[in-house]
């Protein structure tokens, strides 16, 4: 992995180390990490394996542990400790962790003092951070990347567009209302582009919860009035993006994500800058042969620093 990467995200773990019983957001670890805090979450899960707000909660059970094996503070007092909101969110935690409450581990230790168990197993969930370190960089693989690859600029564009909330696998509701809208309009894939939005990161965020936009850019000059019944509107930023082509069941595209942002961007000479990634939708895959989806993906970068 790119040295600076490594470093930013060690800055970030021991950040997390030293100040976890203090009150942490995303938008306070992307400032330390100086990445972009659209894209932050994203990066820091690639790489380490997990995400940014699990990673608080496995450091804040294993110093919960440590204290109940340590100490005899109540419970409640380990609990504020340790920086959790309130006794009930640190039991839910510590349950579904551990498959134990914190009274049974108490219990379990004062016949068992032998605690290490706890402690290995969490140095076993962080271990693909550190052997990811080890790698370092593949002058085969950087060429090959170079031939996928490619860099573009583009325009800001002004779109129609219909907003999904829920299961990214269930889109379609929004695209199938935007294609009939945009078939009124005489917009086609012929002389607009179909865009896709995804503003939601599904490791963070409930599945339920998730927001996605389906995007059709407009003519210069279309009129808006009249149409918000059944269309919102916006402007998409223009700017530099890594655009990665897929081809591929819509079911496997979170791997063209999960490709650009721990195999690729990390080891290239930039950074994810804090727009929202594009999807441009090449194909209808209900017509491919294959029943497969294309799409390029446009990843905002900036060339680092």
């Amino acid at each position: 992995m790119n040295n600076d990467y490594f470093n930013r995200i060690d800055n970030v773990i021991k950040y997390i180390k030293e100040n976890s019983n203090q009150k942490l957001t995303l938008d306070n670890l992307a400032g330390v990490s100086n990445f972009s805090k659209y894209h932050f979450a994203r990066i820091f899960t690639s790489i380490v394996g997990v995400t940014p707000v699990a990673f608080v909660n496995q450091e804040r059970l294993q110093k919960a542990v440590f204290l109940l094996a340590e100490t005899n503070k109540t419970i409640l007092a380990i609990s504020n400790q340790c920086g959790f909101e309130s006794v009930s969110t640190f039991n839910a935690l510590f349950k579904k962790h551990y498959s134990k409450t914190p009274s049974d581990v108490r219990n379990s230790v004062k016949k068992n003092r032998n605690i290490s168990l706890h402690f290995s197993n969490k140095q076993e969930e962080f271990s693909q951070f550190e052997a990811y370190n080890g790698i370092g960089r593949n002058h085969i693989l950087k060429r090959a990347w170079k031939n996928v690859i490619t860099i573009k600029e583009l325009p800001e564009y002004e779109v129609a567009y219909v907003r999904h909330v829920g299961s990214y696998m269930d889109t379609h509701v929004a695209w199938d209302k935007l294609g009939r809208w945009a078939s009124w309009q005489g917009l086609t894939p012929n002389n607009h582009y179909f865009i896709g939005i995804s503003l939601d990161d599904g490791n963070l965020v409930e599945e339920f919860a998730c927001r996605y936009d389906a995007c059709v850019t407009l003519p210069n000059g279309f009129e808006k009035s009249g149409h918000t019944k059944h269309v919102e509107f916006k402007t998409l930023p223009g700017g530099m993006y890594a655009v990665y082509p897929f081809y591929d069941t819509i079911d496997k595209f979170v791997l063209a994500y999960q490709n650009v942002f721990s195999l690729w961007l990390p080891d290239s000479e930039y950074d994810a800058d804090d727009r929202p990634c594009l999807e441009f939708c090449m194909n209808d895959p209900a017509k491919d042969v294959e029943g497969k989806c294309k799409v390029d993906l446009y990843i905002p970068v900036k060339k680092r620093i």
